[in-house]
């Protein structure tokens, strides 16, 4: 049983007091916290197995190296890709500039075009404006409405007005900033169908904050990247993934961006021949084996709760928020906080109802009538700045996060100067929501808002 009070045990430092209160994390849309067993894991590791690895015929670097790929394996089964389609990095940033320096430069060129989102982050927003400063491509956006969703109606006109001048889409799976769960499968769809029997761009998903609450499978998304942060989902910091279509792999489309030892097959003075084996030829110098082995830990975490439990959890967490925080009058939250379906006959996400307040039921007991957000709920209070809001919070122990969350654009075209957000995790509860609208009351008090 999907137990949050039972789960909070595996999390040492929720039992921390801060300011002398018991510690109510909702940061987790920056970080997660690390349960014992990602922690035992990694310290395991450097305690009995640490040597690097395929580089040596000694024990230790053989244990080394078969938890390195034993590890993997578990990363690729959670999400239903291949071995070789997995390119370990350091965080999704690294992992969006890998498809720049691995495929982009090679393939885009003036006159193209890349379609992004108002709602990115920064991380998924600036490479590619470099990108196309640098050859000539131009970035479109597509825009987002007042309920924090993407504007999709006329997509499918505006892509095949683009044409095969369109090189790639670029989409956030959650916006980490409104908490706006995309209807992907839908776009992907309508991409594939609108082109064919042209070329269709390529589609890259930043999956940095879906992965820690819905269930992925890469096989079908059917897009071509998709990217991650381990430290988000209940993994360590300093280790993602970059997942890559194998063809893109096969076909050299798709090239290393880090050179060095590792990933060749043979160097000589004047050429290097680099290894057949794609998971080493995308391996240049020693990997981050603890790591990754704590990433895996935290696959086999969240595995074993089951990822269709965590999204039920994390739905429930998000409606409720959403319903208490709507009773603070001097709060208004941004982002969706009803059903609205966009793009018809595949109603993946968000229903057929327009502009409908859903209940609870509704989200627990049915996969159509979903409301379109997860993970989090953000909100301004009024005639407070979002960083006071916070710090007053803070006081409290509880741990929210205040600022622009890396969509400054975002926050420029709504005219907003901060906000505050409050994101969840599997050991996040219905008294964490309780004691941030508590909390909140002491904002009211030091500031005399009524």
């Amino acid at each position: 049983m999907f137990d949050p009070k039972l789960i909070q045990q595996d999390f040492p430092i929720l039992q921390k007091k801060v300011h002398g209160k018991k510690l109510v994390y909702l940061d987790n849309a920056a970080t997660s916290q690390k349960p014992t067993q990602v922690i035992d894991a990694m310290v395991e590791y450097y305690y009995n197995h640490n040597a690097n690895v395929h580089r040596g015929v000694h024990t230790l670097s053989d244990e080394s190296t078969q938890l390195w790929h034993e590890s993997r394996k578990v990363i690729t089964d959670f999400f239903s890709c291949e071995d070789e389609e997995l390119i370990l990095v350091r965080n999704t940033t690294e992992a969006i500039n890998g498809v720049v320096y691995g495929w982009a430069l090679d393939h885009l060129k003036e006159g193209d075009v890349v379609l992004t989102t108002q709602m990115d982050h920064h991380s998924n927003l600036v490479p590619w404006q470099e990108v196309c400063k640098r050859v000539g491509a131009t970035l479109e956006f597509v825009q987002v409405n007042e309920q924090g969703e993407l504007e999709v109606e006329g997509l499918g006109v505006r892509i095949q007005r683009l044409g095969s001048r369109l090189k790639l889409i670029v989409l956030p799976h959650v916006s980490n900033a409104l908490g706006t769960h995309n209807p992907v499968d839908e776009i992907v769809s309508l991409v594939h169908q609108t082109l064919t029997p042209k070329p269709s761009p390529l589609i890259l998903i930043d999956g940095a904050q879906s992965a820690p609450h819905i269930p992925i499978n890469f096989r079908k998304l059917d897009v071509d990247f998709f990217i991650f942060s381990g430290h988000k989902m209940l993994g360590p910091m300093g280790v993602g993934g970059l997942i890559v279509k194998k063809e893109l792999l096969q076909s050299e489309k798709m090239k290393p961006w880090l050179f060095g030892g590792g990933m060749i097959e043979g160097v000589y003075t004047d050429h290097t021949d680099f290894n057949p084996d794609l998971v080493d030829r995308f391996t240049a110098g020693t990997p981050d084996v603890a790591s990754t082995v704590g990433l895996a830990a935290a696959c086999i975490y969240l595995r074993d709760l089951g990822m269709e439990h965590v999204e039920k959890h994390d739905r429930e967490l998000v409606l409720y928020a959403i319903e208490k925080l709507t009773e603070v009058k001097q709060v208004k939250i941004v982002g969706p906080t009803s059903q609205k379906h966009q793009i018809s006959k595949s109603p993946v996400y968000y229903g057929t109802g327009k502009n409908q307040t859903i209940s609870k039921s509704e989200i627990l007991n049915s996969k159509t009538n979903l409301l379109p957000r997860i993970g989090s709920v953000t909100f301004l209070y009024e005639g407070v700045h979002a960083h006071d809001v916070a710090q007053i919070l803070d006081s409290e122990g509880i741990a929210v996060r205040s600022g622009h969350h890396c969509t400054m654009p975002l926050h420029t075209k709504f005219n907003w100067p901060a906000t505050v957000r409050a994101s969840f995790q599997v050991y996040n509860t219905k008294d964490d929501i309780d004691a941030l609208v508590t909390g909140l009351e002491k904002v009211q008090q030091v500031f005399g808002k009524k």
